[in-house]
């Protein structure tokens, strides 16, 4: 079977990645841009810091900012009315994953009607047309959607989030720039960073798999580890660093899919408006525990890319036991919350735990797995 591989057309990275918008979107013949951002990033100014690019490159946009942290398909629809009655001929996304998520909707919605029902696009779509070109702006190190092929919405109605994943979404050029990334609070630099670590992880024992990918997530878990807890001091390597190991996650993660972990999490989302970066963080733990005895010796390289020391020496219980431990201690490093206490009703858990079954990552998972089995994985951490 041939092993598919799917990355942006182009991408920048460094300090000032974003002063190449302007070039890239005149090297391409784009007329007007139609920009995703979220309120908070509009309020703060950081969405200011592409538009004064475009501005000063005599560049035409209009701004969408109806988009909220987990995105609706309301979010979506209001989108796609706004992208047609714009005149725009390209998407500018700029935020995490909730902006990105939401563009590459619009994006395949407007070169696909026939897909108009947002909830049709669930699962692998078979749309025919790629996207409307997509430029991507992260601002947080962490959920690299602009490097992906998956895009997740949320059914307000249902209570669920939808993860979609098409080719034809993946934007055509990423810009990642660490200076794009420099207001993160503390909170959202080490949710996000435990998304990306989570990425990584999930990617790296994942069904799917293979050498290639392998390559991808071992660096990143070995950027994430040394560098989280220097981007969460606002330390400008730490910054950088960060921006580069989120993203080569979202390099490998893309192409082989995920697992439990993000399945559990994306209920905890959709019900409770969770930040999926802590649902991941506080979950992944434990799902690697339960899903040790189906790794091989992958949990040794995990350790060893954390940095633990005399893996070489440990036996297949110690050095699985030392990955659970340093993903663990860098948790509680930069402050994650160490259970769901806090967050999930014990009512709650039996739809908690069918939605995670039902979700598109749990059959990438490297154990098969059961509602029975999600549900005492949440148990456990309440």
């Amino acid at each position: 079977m041939a092993n598919r591989f799917v990355l942006n057309e182009t991408s920048y990275h460094g300090q000032g990645a974003v002063k190449e918008i302007a070039a890239e979107a005149k090297g391409r013949g784009f007329g007007k841009a139609f920009v995703c951002s979220d309120p908070d990033l509009l309020k703060f100014g950081v969405t200011k810091k592409v538009l004064d690019v475009l501005d000063g490159a005599g560049l035409t946009y209009e701004v969408y900012s109806d988009i909220k942290a987990n995105p609706t398909i309301e979010n979506v629809q209001t989108g796609v009315a706004a992208f047609k009655a714009s005149g725009a001929d390209y998407l500018i996304a700029i935020g995490g994953g909730s902006s990105m998520d939401t563009a590459k909707a619009i994006g395949i919605i407007i070169a696909n009607p026939d897909f108009a029902d947002v909830r049709s696009l669930e699962g692998v779509a078979p749309t025919t047309k790629k996207s409307i070109p997509l430029f991507a702006v992260p601002t947080t190190a962490g959920t690299a959607a602009e490097v992906t092929i998956n895009y997740v919405i949320t059914d307000a109605e249902k209570n669920r989030k939808m993860v979609c994943v098409d080719p034809k979404d993946i934007p055509v050029v990423a810009f990642v720039d660490p200076d794009m990334m420099s207001s993160m609070p503390k909170g959202l630099t080490a949710a996000t960073g435990m998304d990306a670590l989570t990425h990584a992880i999930e990617g790296y024992i994942t069904g799917g798999a293979w050498e290639l990918s392998d390559m991808f997530h071992l660096k990143a878990i070995e950027i994430i580890s040394r560098s989280l807890r220097a981007a969460v001091a606002n330390d400008p390597k730490g910054r950088e660093d960060m921006a580069l190991g989120q993203y080569v996650a979202g390099m490998g993660f893309s192409n082989v899919g995920l697992g439990i972990v993000h399945s559990m999490a994306h209920p905890l989302g959709a019900l409770y408006d969770t930040p999926h970066g802590v649902a991941n963080a506080i979950i992944l733990p434990t799902v690697m525990e339960y899903n040790a005895e189906a790794t091989g010796d992958k949990y040794k390289y995990i350790a060893q890319a954390m940095g633990v020391e005399g893996t070489e020496n440990m036996s297949q219980e110690e050095y699985r036991k030392a990955a659970v431990d340093a993903v663990k201690k860098l948790s509680e490093d930069v402050g994650i919350p160490k259970d769901l206490k806090e967050i999930v009703k014990a009512e709650d858990i039996p739809f908690l735990a069918q939605s995670a079954y039902d979700d598109a990552c749990r059959p990438g998972n490297p154990k098969d797995t059961s509602v029975k089995d999600i549900t005492a994985l949440y148990k456990s951490l309440i």
